[in-house]
């Protein structure tokens, strides 16, 4: 988290909407669930918070296909270790996203903690930009959503959401490496069979 919660809060509540954009941008999911939270208290328009979150979240988005796609597998050898992302996860995912590209991008997206690399193997597989718009905005959408709810109804206990977003994160990432070992040695299982 770039800030201390103690200076969010204040934060938002003086600059509104004009923080909540690079929040959002670097720190999604628990400022959503803030800004929600904010809502409830009267401090946010509920709709405003919203869009601008999506807006926030959408870009960054971006910029992590386009660091893919731009970026290529020399991107993520020299910077991938700083964003989560291993060589051969990208690369397993790069194969999943020809065939099965909008559904895996609108699932990777929704998970949390290991959405980043969705998006930078959207980018390397060469998804097409407004099949990638179109499934990272529904997704997008959906997942704001959510959390923006949550934080109106339940923001007062931020903190414990927090911690929750945290171990899923973690589990997340556990899963999609178990996912990767099982799928790399599964290939060469069936190359070694093959010869």
């Amino acid at each position: 988290m770039l800030l201390p919660f103690e200076q969010i809060i204040p934060w938002l509540t003086r600059y509104k909407y004009f923080a909540i954009f690079p929040l959002a941008f670097f720190e999604g999911p628990i400022i959503t669930i803030i800004a929600g939270f904010l809502a409830s208290l009267g401090y946010l328009n509920f709709l405003a918070a919203y869009l601008v979150i999506v807006a926030a979240d959408g870009t960054s988005d971006l910029m992590y296909f386009w660091l893919g796609e731009k970026g290529g597998r020399k991107f993520i050898v020299r910077w991938g270790r700083y964003l989560g992302i291993a060589q051969k996860q990208a690369e397993a995912l790069e194969k999943y996203f020809s065939r099965h590209g909008g559904r895996m991008l609108f699932l990777g997206k929704l998970s949390h903690g290991i959405g980043t690399v969705f998006l930078v193997a959207a980018g390397l597989a060469k998804m097409p930009f407004l099949k990638f718009i179109f499934y990272n905005t529904l997704a997008t959408l959906l997942k704001s959503l959510i959390l923006i709810t949550i934080g109106f109804y339940f923001g007062q206990a931020f903190m414990t959401i927090n911690a929750y977003l945290e171990r899923i994160a973690l589990i997340s990432v556990g899963v999609a490496v178990l996912s990767g070992l099982i799928y790399f040695f599964h290939l060469r299982k069936t190359a070694s069979v093959n010869q």
